[in-house]
């Protein structure tokens, strides 16, 4: 029997005008998402672009240039945004106008990149648009055009595949946000004292899933290291990740600076376009900061390498933990995981994160004595075959 998803010619849509892109998930989620997003502007100029998002979006890409023309707020709905789903009646009334405002705009095209479509699909279905693209996992509602929605995908390359369905071709690979001067003005203050320091590197402890996240002694380790090399550390994140943060410098001894919680989402682009060198874990921020033109060490877990981990290794480079098991019960999880949430990425070694560090702060091994930074001798250091 054949299948009517699959196959179908990348044909663009003729008469676009319209165009609205669901996607109401987290920060690393929307940086993966962006080369589709341009690639969706340059095959249609001149429709008016809509994202669909959470609040953090508007702030996000309000006046900022992108391939986007306007971003409004999904409401509470379940099964698409977490707030909706301990009580999926609360919003009825926001939800009928949210609809209702976006039937008004008469969208030529819908694409649904907001996971199998199991709930997300139904909402693009509502708006009303005259085609509709996305992901279609087994058992989700039907659209247009559709591929089947497989887990071991990397969301960029996902997310350029669906669009290709309608004749939007790539681009660009690798995601690209803009930087806006307002975004440096809130950091002013900030960085104020750390301007002749260099190179400045931050550091990000938190993640979404805490199975992401490297332990904090660890990243406090590196920390003190690179301080004790000549490198400024600055710890961020936002308000969600002060624990973790406080749990950093309590054990560093190098004193690193804490702007954990203390910018917003604006001011955190600005902070990252500004430093040498991010690390941190799978997160929203290491992400952004990739997106902004900062080099990155990642810490990843191997299956999340398929799916999140930077396409090119020249200025982004990845930790792996190949922990399969869990930590704690022993049950495996590479096809669905258990009720305990230990470090699965606690396995990679702190060497290799500051070895990956200083060769992106170096940048450029056979012109080392150019740059500020320099490496000191390390005693039994055996000696590396430099990339090529």
């Amino acid at each position: 029997m054949s299948n009517p998803d699959v196959g179908r010619a990348p044909s663009r849509v003729e008469d676009v005008h319209g165009i609205v892109v669901l996607r109401a998930s987290g920060l690393g989620d929307f940086v993966l998402a962006l080369p589709a997003l341009e690639a969706l502007r340059a095959a249609y100029p001149t429709a008016r672009l809509v994202y669909l998002g959470l609040p953090w979006h508007t702030q996000l890409l309000r006046d900022r240039p992108g391939p986007w023309d306007e971003a409004d707020v999904v409401p509470a709905w379940p099964g698409v945004t977490s707030r909706a789903t301990a009580h999926p009646h609360t919003g009825d009334g926001q939800r009928k106008a949210f609809v209702q405002r976006h039937r008004a705009a008469c969208y030529d095209l819908a694409v649904q990149l907001h996971g199998g479509g199991a709930y997300s699909t139904p909402l693009l279905d509502s708006l009303g648009a005259r085609i509709t693209v996305g992901g279609r996992d087994i058992g989700a509602p039907r659209l247009d055009r559709s591929l089947p929605f497989r887990h071991l995908q990397h969301e960029t390359l996902r997310a350029l595949e669906i669009v290709g369905l309608v004749g939007a071709d790539p681009v660009d690979l690798l995601p690209s946000l803009s930087v806006l001067p307002s975004d440096h003005c809130e950091v002013a203050d900030e960085l104020a004292d750390l301007r002749g320091a260099r190179p400045l590197v931050a550091l990000h402890p938190g993640a979404g899933d805490p199975r992401r996240r490297w332990p904090v002694d660890r990243f406090a380790a590196v920390a003190d290291e690179l301080a004790r090399e000549g490198a400024r550390v600055l710890v961020v994140g936002g308000r969600e990740d002060s624990v973790l943060a406080m749990r950093l410098l309590a054990h560093a001894r190098s004193q690193p600076s804490d702007l954990t919680g203390r910018l917003s989402l604006p001011g955190l682009v600005g902070l990252l376009s500004e430093v040498d060198l991010m690390i941190g874990n799978d997160s929203g921020p290491r992400h952004l900061a990739a997106a902004v033109g900062t080099p990155t060490v990642g810490i990843f877990w191997c299956g999340n390498v398929v799916n999140a981990a930077p396409l090119v290794r020249a200025r982004h480079r990845v930790a792996t933990s190949f922990q399969t098991t869990c930590p704690d019960c022993g049950a495996g999880q590479t096809r669905g995981r258990c009720s305990h949430d230990p470090s699965f990425v606690a396995e990679v070694p702190v060497n290799e994160v500051l070895d990956e560090a200083r060769n992106l702060l170096i940048r450029d091994w056979e012109e080392a004595s150019d740059h500020p930074f320099v490496v000191p001798d390390r005693p039994g250091d055996a000696r590396r075959e430099q990339p090529g």
